[in-house]
């Protein structure tokens, strides 16, 4: 069973990812909630993010940042493909 704070952070991390998806759509790529424990977010990179040498930028300067402005109890962001 999700806690209601897990569930804000479900929301919060699938609005901000949201908000890139036209950057991501605009290069064939994307990325996906996977799960939230505890402090740790996991991501999926798709599509062509996956490998692009400016992926570090976006996600690291762009999503990773929003999130944890957003959500300052987030301690790690994981990616996975």
């Amino acid at each position: 069973m999700k806690t209601a704070s897990t569930k804000k952070i479900i929301a919060t991390v699938e609005k901000i990812l949201s908000e890139f998806n036209p950057i991501f759509e605009a290069h064939g790529g994307g990325a996906e909630l996977v799960a939230v424990e505890h402090d740790t977010v996991t991501l999926r990179v798709i599509g062509n993010c996956y490998g692009c040498s400016l992926a570090p930028m976006t996600f690291g300067m762009g999503v990773d940042e929003m999130i944890r402005k957003e959500l300052p109890q987030i301690k790690e962001i994981k990616y996975t493909v």
